[in-house]
């Protein structure tokens, strides 16, 4: 069990200037956007923020200028929100925002190249294959072994997720994923147990929060699971070996700093039943803040209220190149 305990910033309210809160946008994850960043408005303005909520599906970006925004804090999720385009606009307008910039936020939307980087630095996460089409799904059935992850390369929440245990599956598996993306990745299925681990940068530091265990129905944890339903039981502390936590914090915060993230992310990882060998999935830098969000619940267990982690987001926002303020 995580000994960490955080505290809360002091900032003054004042001092942040005029904030949007970018919630919404055009992905596929928009629904679960808008519960986010209606979460982090609240909080904000409760503690005296001059906050207000900017949706990019519905008003062009150049108006965060108009309007005088000093900072943003980025509430959306999927392409279009976290995979480096909006953080991208940012930069030219020289708005600083939370979280990663514009590389590490566009390697870490795509599942693929995160891989490819993890491995290339030794970290552990399950093989894989890139696909085309339905007959290479099978093909890669066979190198990986069943039961086998189809998903979408870029996309999250689980959208386009299946499950496949026979070859007969792999058409409609690879037809699921193929709507969201035209890159389908073909996942080795880890048997275990389902992790997460957030990270927040702590005095210029990347820190592990505690583990959270999660436990689905019938270990289907999906997109209506994850969002809509109260099925899903979310254990932190996780009650897992205090070595295996320190394992999977270590492990979280390498793959972190690998892709150059920042500000704050989430990492998902599972643990293999047969040799409690710990490997990772996949990185989120735009994690959810609705009321199912589990950055929030791990930073709860730290010492550290939803509200205040919004602040503490808020307080270091920053830009890939801050030589040249607006």
């Amino acid at each position: 069990m995580s000994t960490l305990h955080l505290t809360a910033p002091t900032v003054n309210p004042a001092d942040l200037g005029k904030v949007a809160v970018l919630m919404g946008g055009t992905s596929a994850e928009r629904d679960v956007s808008l519960m986010s960043g209606a979460g982090v408005l609240q909080a904000l303005q409760s503690q005296g923020v001059n906050a207000f909520a900017f949706d990019p599906a519905e008003r062009p970006l150049q108006e965060l200028k108009a309007e005088g925004v000093d900072r943003c804090f980025i509430a959306l999720h999927g392409r279009g929100g976290e995979d480096g385009t909006v953080q991208g606009a940012l930069e030219l307008l020289k708005i600083p925002y939370t979280g990663s910039g514009v590389m590490a936020s566009s390697i870490a939307m795509d599942k693929v190249m995160t891989k490819r980087i993890w491995r290339f630095e030794g970290l552990p996460t399950p093989e894989w294959r890139l696909v085309a089409n339905a007959h290479e799904c099978e093909q890669a059935l066979v190198a990986l072994g069943a039961p086998m992850i189809v998903k979408p390369a870029r996309e999250g929440s689980s959208i386009g997720l299946t499950k496949v245990t026979d070859p007969a599956q792999c058409a409609a598996a690879y037809a699921a994923a193929a709507q969201h993306d035209p890159e389908v990745l073909c996942e080795q299925f880890i048997e275990g147990e389902e992790t997460t681990c957030p990270v927040l940068i702590v005095d210029g530091q990347a820190q592990a929060l505690p583990v959270i265990r999660i436990v689905a129905p019938g270990g289907n944890y999906d997109y209506q699971n994850k969002y809509f339903t109260d099925e899903v039981k979310y254990l932190c502390p996780s009650e897992l070996d205090a070595g295996e936590e320190a394992e999977i914090q270590r492990e979280v915060v390498r793959a972190f700093k690998t892709l150059g993230c920042r500000g704050w992310a989430r990492a998902d990882v599972m643990i293999r039943k047969a040799d409690r060998q710990p490997f990772l999935l996949e990185i989120n830098t735009s994690p959810g803040m609705t009321g199912h969000s589990l950055v929030p619940m791990s930073a709860r267990a730290a010492g550290l209220s939803y509200e205040d982690l919004c602040l503490t987001l808020l307080a270091s926002p920053s830009l890939d190149n801050p030589a040249h303020p607006g």
